[in-house]
């Protein structure tokens, strides 16, 4: 908990708000981690693994994100810090202006399903590699049989391996997860930096 909160949260959305919105970014890491690490027992998938299930830990992080901001700032002041403030000649501000606070509002949008996505894919495609690894073991097996213990053999100790690799992704996609969604969150709670 001290490394999110030190680390994480601090860094990111600033020494004043950071332990007011550590035990959520902390039950967050949790959460995804726990589930990154239901897909290292076999014949048990990753939640994390499909689209539904991260999309609605982005849309938690996406809340959470702009309910902090409206909470602290008011949501009319909220909205205010993400128009422009810009000196433009000859009027162009009243076409530059208002399309900066569209992209802006689409950005916030985007964010989370950067969130959802990166997650997704990273975790479904570490499955999916293991999968074919294995799936050479039947293909060797039914193409050369002379070579089926070669390819066994060497199957299952690159399984072994990228199963050491998997590890290691569960934890850091937690970790990335969490670091973004802090990041995203400082970077609505204060506008100006």
């Amino acid at each position: 908990m001290a490394f999110i909160r030190n680390e994480v949260a601090k860094p990111n959305i600033g020494e004043h708000d950071a332990d007011k919105y550590v035990p959520f970014l902390w039950t967050l890491f949790l959460f995804v981690l726990f589930n990154n690490l239901l897909g290292m027992f076999p014949w048990m998938g990753s939640p994390t693994a499909n689209l539904y299930m991260t999309g609605a830990l982005a849309t938690i992080a996406f809340v959470m994100m702009h309910g902090a901001a409206m909470v602290k700032m008011g949501v009319g002041h909220y909205f205010q810090s993400m128009w422009p403030h810009i000196d433009v000649p000859f009027g162009m501000g009243y076409i530059l202006k208002p399309m900066i606070f569209v992209i802006e509002l689409a950005g916030t949008f985007i964010k989370a399903s950067v969130l959802a996505v990166r997650l997704f894919a990273n975790m479904f495609a570490g499955h999916t590699v293991l999968a074919m690894i294995l799936g050479f073991i039947v293909m060797a097996g039914n193409a050369a049989p002379l070579l089926w213990g070669t390819i066994t053999f060497a199957s299952v100790l690159g399984v072994a391996a990228l199963s050491l690799l998997e590890l290691f992704v569960a934890f850091l996609q937690a970790y990335i997860f969490v670091f973004l969604t802090s990041l995203f969150m400082g970077m609505a709670l204060h506008p100006s930096h």
